[in-house]
């Protein structure tokens, strides 16, 4: 009897242990993880080394590459001003395009170049889940009206001098690391971090520019000296940078600013990862970094964002943390998609009526495409569109069509819009994009009464 009673109590505890770890698993798989969301500005998808680029070094946000899932294919729709910050950053936190906010006109007159506070956005719907809500970034080109719903909404004391400070992310760093610090330990945060960096003036520390030589710096692949043609968008603020033509010398010192930058962001993006090891808080927290548009800085003849090649429209995005699956997807992605994923995953009320839609189970490993196509659009001046292997990129002012086979051509070098034997895929392409764009509200005529010439001389200066 007493072996019989010796087991019967063993078997109770045992009983017991085990539905106490159940139900301590069941806990903390219901308390919704911390989100830290690092977002740089004007940072193309291929300059973080572990994404397959030889010459930048960045070894925090290669670390996260790894312990992370990446997506190559993810885009930010484009912008209604040259300032395509502005419009990707409102996009980003409201999960809707920029053709909804054709009726709306800020406090400075200019219509459609920010959104209204209005409606869902992503710090209403992760307060409304129980987060404390961390907004720190540049003041100018950015999201004002949506960053008010922030519990703690900051700006930097002055976005250019930052810049020019030589440590690119420094104080949006230095602060962040306080208030983890002292934050609130009884609610989860959100961090919506939104650096200005690598954005010109680019200004890196000797620390950070010396770890380069600019004369063996590769040019980006589809570097040309001039842009082939007028596309609207020629002598912005941003092409005058740097001298017409392009040199190879003038782009390798470019490169060289712009990749110390990099390097410097990642060294305080580093200091800010190791701060959640120190707080023990990297196993509950989802990590995500992307930017809010990519940059020229040579491809094409071009240097700004003001086109809707890929160097410009295609941006880094990698998420890290609970739940994610590590490895790579090359599925179709919006930037505006972030917001309705993330409540998605923390477990918020997933918003309704926007743009935007839960790309959850990719980071979960189940399934490898989400959208079948994309529409770009930038001004009145161009449209894209894409699919899973071509793009056709529309000037109606000129009359301009490119056709791109992205397969075979990811650089977009070979333009193949006058191939006879593509002209049946053209015509079907086209009209995908005008489809694309009732979809969307865009009401832009992709061809014109009387296109203007597409040739185009560099002013002389």
């Amino acid at each position: 009897m007493g072996a019989w009673l010796s087991c019967r109590l063993l078997w109770l505890s045992t009983g017991l242990a085990v539905i106490g770890s159940l139900a301590a698993a069941a806990g903390a798989a219901e308390t919704p993880p911390n989100v830290l969301f690092l977002f740089a500005d004007d940072m193309r998808s291929d300059s973080i080394g572990a994404l397959g680029n030889p010459a930048v070094k960045t070894p925090h946000l290669d670390a996260l590459v790894r312990r992370g899932r990446s997506f190559t294919n993810a885009y930010c729709l484009g912008g209604n001003s040259p300032a395509v910050c502005t419009p990707s950053r409102n996009m980003l936190l409201s999960g809707r395009a920029y053709f909804r906010w054709k009726d709306f006109t800020p406090p400075n007159g200019r219509r459609g170049e920010l959104a209204p506070g209005d409606g869902p956005n992503f710090p209403l719907s992760l307060s409304a889940a129980g987060y404390v809500t961390y907004h720190h970034g540049k003041r100018g080109n950015t999201a004002p009206l949506i960053q008010a719903r922030f519990d703690v909404n900051k700006y930097l004391a002055n976005d250019e001098a930052e810049r020019r400070s030589g440590e690119p992310g420094q104080e949006i760093v230095d602060d962040a690391i306080q208030f983890l610090r002292e934050r609130p330990k009884d609610r989860p945060f959100f961090l919506y971090l939104a650096f200005g960096n690598p954005h010109d003036p680019r200004v890196a520390a000797p620390a950070y520019s010396q770890q380069y030589q600019p004369e063996r710096l590769p040019l980006p692949k589809n570097f040309r000296p001039l842009h082939p043609f007028d596309n609207g968008e020629m002598t912005v603020r941003d092409e005058r940078l740097s001298p017409w033509p392009r040199t190879a010398d003038e782009i390798r010192r470019t490169l060289h600013e712009y990749y110390a930058t990099i390097t410097g962001l990642d060294h305080h993006i580093g200091r800010l990862l190791h701060a959640l090891d120190e707080l023990e808080l990297t196993a509950q927290t989802l990590v995500i970094f992307s930017a809010d548009q990519g940059i020229s800085v040579g491809s094409h003849g071009l240097l700004g964002k003001q086109n809707l090649y890929d160097a410009a429209m295609k941006v880094p995005l990698v998420f890290a943390g609970p739940g994610i699956v590590p490895g790579v997807s090359e599925a179709l992605v919006y930037l505006f998609d972030v917001y309705p994923t993330v409540c998605d995953l923390v477990g918020a009320e997933v918003p309704q009526d926007i743009d935007g839609r839960s790309f959850r189970p990719l980071l979960r490993g189940v399934g490898d495409t989400f959208r079948e196509e994309l529409l770009l659009s930038y001004r009145d001046v161009q449209r894209a569109y894409r699919d899973a292997r071509w793009k056709v990129i529309r000037y109606p002012r000129v009359n301009v069509t490119q056709l791109f086979d992205l397969q075979q051509d990811p650089d977009e070098i070979h333009d193949l819009a006058g191939d006879p034997a593509q002209q049946t895929r053209l015509s079907q392409l086209l009209e995908r994009l005008a489809a694309l764009q009732r979809q969307f509200n865009d009401d832009l005529p992709l061809t014109v009464p009387h296109p203007a010439s597409p040739a185009w001389t560099p002013p002389r200066e």
